[in-house]
Formats: C-alpha cells, structure tokens, sequence
C-alpha cells in the first residue's frame, strides 16, 4: 500500500494531528473529502471541474476541425461541448464527421456518468443529518445540593424534540507514572443522568465531585498544571428524519469557573408553558456565600 508523503491534518478541539506516512485509500477518501467540504467549496469546486471539462473536450473539437459544422471558432467548440455534455443539443452545431461523433459521444458518456455523481453529492449532503445542538462556552464546579458538582449546558436549536438523547463527559490530564513518565490519561465521568427519553429545549449536564471522581480535590491550578481537558458528546435521534446524530465539544482548563453557577433561563408562563431564554446559555454568576447572608440576617 502507497504512503501519503504530506502530513493528513486532524482537528480535535484546539489540537491538530498531523499524520505521517499514511495508507492512501484512493476514491473514498475523495469521497468523503468531497462531502466535509463547505457548500461554498463545493460549489466552486464542481464548477471548477465542469469548465475544465468543457475546455478539454472544447480543445479536441476546435483541434479537429472541421469535425463540426457550423463552427467556426473556439467559443463556438466551448458552447458546442456545453451543449453535448448536459445531452440538450440545441442543433445549429452537430458533429459532420467520425471524429467529431466519436468525441461527442465520450463527452456525451462523461456528461451522463458526471451528471449521475454530482447529483448523488449534493442528495447526500442535502440528507446527511446533522446534530443542531450548542454546548455551553464555559464549565462550572460549584455546589450543588450540598456537594462540589461538574456543570455544563446543552441546548437543542432544532424546532421539535430530539429523541433517546445520551449524553457522555470525559476528563483527560497528564499524569505522571510509577515508571517516571508523563502520560495522558482518560476518565469517563459518572453523571447524574446520561440518557434522557426526550430532549425539548435545554438542560445542565452534572457530574459529582465525590472521592472517586478523579476530580475530587483539584483546583484550577492542579488542572493548568496537568493541562487538563474535558470532551462532552451527545448522540440523540432527530425525530424528522429519523436519524441518528451526534454532537460533541472540547473544553480546556481555561474554560473551568470555580465558584459560579450558571444562570437561570426557565421561566414558567403558565401550568403548560415555560420560557426558556438561549440568550442566557452561556452566561455564569458567582454563588452567593450562604454565611454572608446568614450574618446579614
């Protein structure tokens, strides 16, 4: 198997994985560059290859004349290969001899084949589903019913519920081994509830600082020192479709708040209706110190 001589660059989060001496797979992985591309990239790249295209077979009718009749110079062979390769042949130029019927018929072929492979693109990136969810720009570790807790939001942007959503944290840092090396390592967090049955509007992921969590008794120090990261994912069913789809976000320890809480964004309207304001999504408070307010009273 060929090795890929430049590096293939990863994104995760805020790190970039350069891979080397690569297995290159050829047409799938075509494929599938073709479909993580932008629809402004896509667009110009389809157009880029559809004029190519044309000067090429261009090229060969204006090389070959008088292969068509009627033309008389190269703008005449572009519009000419226009026409043969969407099949529309509007007829004032057609092919007058074997040549031009031969290339005709391979742009006529290509055209076919082009037109079937486009259009699979851009089905498959009009039906690929895709997770509408947004994560909280922030983490906080404040108390919660009494215990130091683990919080981030999630919200749904899609127009109905989501389905079967589940939900899933992991905490990364640099530890050092008995052997004396540093190395990274990976901790699922326990959550109070990683699966909810419908997933409407937004809601407060927790995790429990208790003694087993491998957060318990670190401060924003000890998670700068071993660079500390947290992944948070959620896989739910999009109701529409249906589909499965997956969302996740990177956290670093710079993200981490101590001491704050986020704000409130419920508001009830009536026994069947509640307000609830993306606008506050990301926005954190300090907790109140409850022996201020005890001396004040």
């Amino acid at each position: 198997m060929p090795k890929k001589s430049s590096p293939i660059k990863v994104k995760s989060g805020d790190f970039e994985f350069h891979r080397i001496n690569v297995d290159v797979r050829g047409l799938r992985d075509l494929y599938h560059w073709m479909l993580r591309l932008r629809w402004l990239q896509f667009a110009g790249l389809i157009l880029g290859i559809y004029l190519v295209i044309n000067l090429i077979f261009s090229l060969l009718y204006y090389l070959g004349r008088p292969c068509i009749n009627g033309m008389n110079s190269f703008s005449d062979a572009f519009f000419f290969s226009v026409e043969t390769f969407a099949t529309v042949g509007y007829g004032h130029f057609y092919p007058d001899s074997l040549y031009g019927h031969t290339i005709a018929t391979f742009e006529i072929m290509s055209g076919m084949f082009g037109m079937a492979v486009i259009t699979g693109l851009i089905f498959i990136r009009f039906s690929r589903p895709t997770a509408r969810v947004m994560f909280s720009k922030r983490l906080v570790i404040s108390n919660f019913n009494g215990q130091p807790t683990l919080m981030l939001r999630v919200a749904n942007l899609r127009y109905q519920a989501m389905a079967e959503a589940e939900f899933r944290v992991m905490f990364i840092r640099d530890e050092l081994l008995k052997e004396g090396e540093t190395m990274r390592i990976f901790y699922s967090l326990k959550l109070q509830f990683d699966r909810l049955i419908t997933f409407p509007a937004a809601l407060t992921i927790r995790h429990v600082i208790d003694e087993s969590s491998p957060l318990h008794g670190m401060t924003a120090e000890d998670l700068k020192t071993s660079d500390a990261r947290i992944m948070a994912s959620i896989v739910c069913i999009d109701t529409v479709i249906p589909a499965s789809v997956q969302s996740q976000h990177h956290y670093s320890w710079r993200d981490v708040h101590f001491g704050k809480r986020f704000v409130e964004i419920y508001t009830d309207i009536d026994d069947h209706r509640i307000t609830v304001d993306y606008g506050l999504l990301h926005e954190v408070e300090l907790v109140p110190d409850p022996t201020a307010r005890a001396s004040e009273s």
